[in-house]
């Protein structure tokens, strides 16, 4: 039981090819050379209330476009990643940000290391970002990672959190959604596990989270504030009937609670 409780995944998983063909809004990045923000970083990202003059850290910084983003702010932000290969290619976004940017030099920074381990001083941070990165941490080194970013945050710092799916989706509504796709001819698209949706998430999601499940993991660590569940845009036209159910689905409680396929957090130090 120790043994497994202390498990955590190789940093290799992490691989360039991850970043650049699984990893969400590669597409984006690739397309605007790492310039703009996916719309699920975006979202993620205006929950933040960042503003010039903050100091930031991104937790799990992966390819850099959250730390560019930033620098175009004129922020001063920092990244951190335990994948080497995150760490380089967010070097190599923060020196072109450096080297074209018309707003001068911002100080930034990357390096890598563990989110169980943060290499900063006790409350250095305003914010602190840790975007699609709660998936991959095993239960006790959420935990502890959430302690050091805890540390690591002023006193009137926030934290804020995007992390998918929804666990209750992929348990409860997931299957309910298959069926229904099955009967009208669209089961290629929905396999038996939603992972395999993108395959590499079946070897690296390990703690997906739900509204109550986030929300105690973060009593835990000593933080409040406020959880909540989104979905990104639909972008579907199917009929009034269809259009009704997904209303029903994604507005009304507890409905919603098992559909909404995205969670996010913006927390407090207690």
């Amino acid at each position: 039981m120790e043994t497994r409780e202390k498990k955590s995944l190789p940093s290799t998983l992490y691989t360039e090819e991850y970043f650049l063909t699984a990893c969400e809004g590669y597409d984006v990045f690739l397309e605007s050379e790492g310039r703009h923000l996916s719309r699920r970083l975006n979202d993620a990202f205006a929950m933040a209330d960042v503003r010039p003059g903050m100091r930031l850290l991104d937790v799990g910084c992966g390819r850099g476009e959250i730390i560019r983003h930033c620098i175009q702010m004129g922020v001063e932000a920092f990244g951190i990643d335990y994948a080497e290969v995150a760490a380089l290619m967010t070097r190599d976004v923060i020196n072109q940000e450096n080297q074209t940017g018309t707003k001068g030099s911002t100080p930034s920074g990357v390096c890598m290391a563990d989110a169980k381990y943060l290499p900063f001083p006790t409350g250095y941070f305003d914010r602190v970002l840790l975007f699609d990165v709660v998936e991959h941490l095993y239960p006790w080194e959420l935990h502890l990672s959430l302690s050091e970013i805890y540390r690591v945050l002023r006193e009137d710092g926030s934290l804020i959190i995007h992390t998918a799916p929804n666990r209750w989706y992929d348990k409860y509504a997931y299957p309910v959604v298959r069926t229904f796709r099955r009967m009208l001819g669209q089961g290629q698209n929905y396999p038996r596990d939603p992972r395999a949706i993108i395959p590499v998430n079946q070897d690296v999601h390990v703690n997906e989270q739900d509204i109550l499940s986030m929300n105690q993991n973060l009593k835990a660590a000593n933080f409040r504030g406020k959880v909540w569940l989104d979905s990104p845009p639909q972008n579907r036209s199917e009929g009034a009937i269809m259009s009704s159910l997904h209303w029903i689905a994604f507005n009304l409680p507890p409905f919603r609670w098992f559909f909404e396929r995205e969670v996010f957090a913006v927390a407090q130090k207690r």
